[in-house]
């Protein structure tokens, strides 16, 4: 097995942990904040736009049960990646769209992809998706996570 990372924001993080959560190969997803300028920022903090922070899920995966490529896939997959600031009915710079790479491989992954949709013609607007260095991941409160496991419901703008 070998284990790596990967970050991602797209929007309100609770769909996006869940869907995250069902790829097999996914050794575990977490909700939090990533991207910003404040440490350890709370929700209500991070909900103000005041800190920068972006909501993201940080994923661990097993690269040869899934690669960071099919990672990608599933991202650009479930949220709109050309509305800037904005997923569904949440907008602000927390819901932004982003991939936080961990190396330079990620980066490149990352910005391969977005010309390779930007080229598809399958969005009639340009993906805003940022491609960033990985910072400090800051979990998100405990009710954040697992939190349609704990909750029920659906999977918000997913």
């Amino acid at each position: 097995m070998s284990q790596q990372t990967a970050s991602f924001a797209a929007g309100c993080f609770w769909g996006v942990e869940a869907r995250f959560r069902e790829c097999p190969g996914v050794l575990d997803a977490v909700s939090g904040y990533m991207g910003g300028h404040k440490e350890n920022p709370t929700y209500r903090e991070v909900c103000s736009g005041d800190t920068g922070h972006a909501e993201a899920v940080q994923v661990t995966f097993d690269d040869e049960l899934v690669s960071f490529g099919e990672l990608l896939d599933l991202f650009f997959e479930m949220h709109n990646p050309t509305t800037l600031n904005r997923q569904g009915p949440d907008f602000g710079s927390q819901y932004r769209s982003a991939v936080f790479s961990h190396d330079e491989a990620q980066r490149a992954a990352a910005e391969q992809k977005i010309s390779e949709i930007d080229a598809s013609g399958k969005w009639s607007s340009p993906v805003v998706t940022e491609v960033k260095p990985a910072d400090t991941f800051w979990r998100a409160e405990e009710y954040h996570q697992r939190y349609f496991e704990k909750n029920g419901g659906g999977y918000c703008h997913v």
